[in-house]
């Protein structure tokens, strides 16, 4: 087993590896003001970005689920990676090399399960480009020129190619470390007679990565008449692959998916190359699956739900594709983005038009999309004889909830009036008050669909099935309060900026913050060394208050305080001793009441050496507080 990894090791890769380049590879990051940038949490479904990032921090928070923390927990998550494995592969991509307490430096057979497969698949994904060079590659090569795919083409991709033996790159990984355990793990051997063989044989290969760049399984085109097996051959599901959670082409488009909130999705392969090669440069694939709901949460995290943003499906004319558009069109109501699709002219997918009729037919054919919601009504509308009074009342009944699931009143009153002439009712006003009628009942009966339409006034309620967003974490905070916005705003600072309320800070009690989450954080602050150690080591000031802290809730919130922004505009001296003053003055004025209650409990008889004691501390309270509205902070 390989030891404890050094801790100077890991704060190098927390120093060296931007949490905002590592974040950006999974989701769209924003500017949220005061150096933070904001996304679509990726650990929660969410219509609004309420996950920020703090380069200058190096930390993460939602503050709709609360998840939150460094570079090193997000890729732990995201990826569900062990602590070693995440610091690995951090290390790796910053060329690190890790130290560990017990045993030296790290031998290969040490590194983490996931770790090594991905490795094994960048590998074999080099491999296969090789003999792609090879002479039995000819049929491959020839199959690709086939369908107008040149050398560049494959390199840009990287295509390959499996040999028809038996177990060509079983033995070339054995050779580079691997175990027959590791290699059956990842999909790419399979037990055979004498042992594991080589999974793909004698085919044309695509490598699947994931939103990263990492390779994570292969797709294989049948290449030969003698080959027995499907037409498409994908890697099985493995620990690092999950077919309904990747998209083919994704890590080549998603920063253009992003610039400019479109993602076009087509059937294969081939059709993502031709694509991307006519110079739409956002299209992607699924993996021998439907498109579904682990696809569209990939989708939503890169398009940020913008109003502009826009899926478009292509599918072919057939009936097939008829009927996988309409499926798409039961996920729509998932998308804030709108959705369109292009059907594809004579039967052809894209990789057909384009060596058919060119880059520019392909290009024509994305911009020339309809609505997939006019799309899925008309197919609804066809299924019934138009031409009689009971075929059109018929196809208003299916249609018309459709329309009524459409929130915007606008737009629902314009696609009712637009159904009507689908339908050739010449009674306008009938269908939209029918459809007007229907959406009254939905909202009655809290059952609607969800608003399918309609920018900012896009409902608020999950897609039926969907998951509950989960309730934050940790005691309740009264945010009217006045004195817990004070108490809030002197945390932040505390952790942003250390210089500002640093020695002043460190000299107040934990109970002088009247919240109980907040005193947890103030004495976890303390624990850590105070707002002093953070101006004398201000990168691993955080790291140090997060590890000092008791329990996960606690850790959240100081990540919460350190990355949420401070509200003021200049955030300076005279800012941050308003705070400490308001904390303090109100720690005083709390203390007068209490110590004038005891002076009325005493009474004028009594104790008097003890009564003259209490009121010489009242006295001196109302001096430091009267100090303190004068003076200010100078009076701290």
């Amino acid at each position: 087993m390989a030891g404890r990894i050094n801790d100077d090791d890991v704060k190098a890769v927390r120093d060296a590896v931007p949490i905002d380049a590592v974040v950006s590879e999974y989701l769209q990051l924003r500017n949220a003001g005061g150096g933070n940038l904001k996304g679509l949490c990726p650990f929660h479904d969410e219509k609004s970005p309420s996950f920020q990032v703090s380069p200058s921090k190096g930390l993460f928070h939602c503050f709709g689920c609360q998840e939150g923390g460094d570079t090193i927990a997000f890729v732990m998550k995201i990826d569900h990676l062990s602590f070693s494995e995440t610091v690995e592969r951090l290390a790796a991509q910053a060329g690190i090399t890790l130290r560990y307490e017990e045993g030296g430096y790290n031998p290969t057979h040490q590194r983490g399960e996931r770790i090594r497969l991905v490795e094994a698949h960048k590998i074999a994904a080099q491999f296969y480009v090789e003999q792609l060079d090879g002479p039995e590659a000819e049929i491959g090569r020839k199959f690709l020129a086939e369908r107008g795919f040149d050398q560049s083409a494959a390199q840009h991709f990287g295509v390959g190619y499996s040999p028809a033996g038996w177990d060509h790159l079983t033995r070339y990984l054995r050779g580079k470390g691997f175990s027959d355990k590791e290699l059956t793990l990842s999909g790419l051997s399979q037990e055979g007679r004498r042992g594991p063989i080589d999974r793909f044989r004698g085919r044309l290969m695509w490598p699947i990565r994931d939103i990263t760049g990492e390779v994570v399984g292969f797709g294989a085109r049948k290449l030969r008449d003698d080959d027995n097996g499907p037409k498409y051959l994908n890697t099985p599901e493995t620990a690092i692959y999950k077919k309904s959670q990747v998209l083919y082409g994704i890590d080549l488009a998603k920063k253009e998916i992003a610039r400019t909130s479109t993602a076009v999705v087509v059937e294969g392969y081939t059709d993502v190359m031709a694509c991307h090669l006519a110079g739409v440069t956002t299209a992607i694939a699924t993996c021998g699956t439907s498109f579904g709901g682990d696809h569209i949460k990939i989708l939503r995290r890169l398009l940020m739900d913008n109003a502009t943003a826009e899926v478009i499906f292509t599918f072919d004319g057939d009936a097939a594709g008829q009927k996988a558009a309409l499926r798409a069109f039961e996920d729509d109501q998932k998308f804030a983005a709108e959705t369109s699709i292009a059907i594809t002219p004579g039967g052809m997918d894209p990789c057909e038009l384009r060596l058919a009729e060119g880059d520019e037919s392909v290009q024509k054919l994305v911009e020339t999309r309809t609505p997939l919601f006019e799309f899925a009504i008309r197919q609804m509308v066809r299924r019934h004889n138009l031409e009689t009074p009971a075929g059109r009342a018929a196809a208003l009944d299916e249609a018309a909830p459709i329309v009524a699931g459409i929130k915007n009143v606008a737009i629902q009153h314009e696609s009712a009036v637009q159904l009507a002439g689908i339908l050739g009712i010449l009674d306008t006003q009938f269908v939209v008050k029918r459809v007007a009628q229907l959406a009254r009942w939905a909202r009655d009966r809290g059952g609607d669909r969800g608003e399918r339409r309609g920018g900012p006034s896009r409902a608020s309620h999950p897609a039926p099935g969907a998951p509950a967003q989960a309730a934050p974490s940790g005691p309740a905070l009264n945010l009217r309060s006045p004195a817990h916005r004070t108490e809030r705003e002197l945390l932040k600072l505390a952790l942003q900026h250390p210089e500002l309320v640093s020695p002043a800070f460190d000299a107040y009690g934990v109970d002088e913050f009247t919240a109980p989450p907040y005193a947890a954080v103030r004495r976890t602050i303390e624990e850590a060394g105070g707002a002093e150690q953070g101006t004398r080591d201000t990168s691993g000031y955080l790291a140090r208050v997060r590890e000092a802290a008791p329990d996960d809730t606690v850790r959240a919130l100081v990540t919460e305080l350190a990355v949420e922004a401070v509200h003021a505009r200049a955030v300076d001296e005279v800012y941050a001793g308003m705070q400490l003053v308001q904390v303090r003055l109100r720690a005083v004025d709390r203390r007068i009441r209490e110590v004038q209650g005891t002076m009325a409990r005493l009474g004028g008889g009594g104790d008097q050496e003890r009564y003259a004691a209490v009121a010489n501390e009242l006295w001196v309270l109302q001096q430091y507080a009267q100090s303190l509205r004068n003076q200010g902070a100078a009076a701290l």
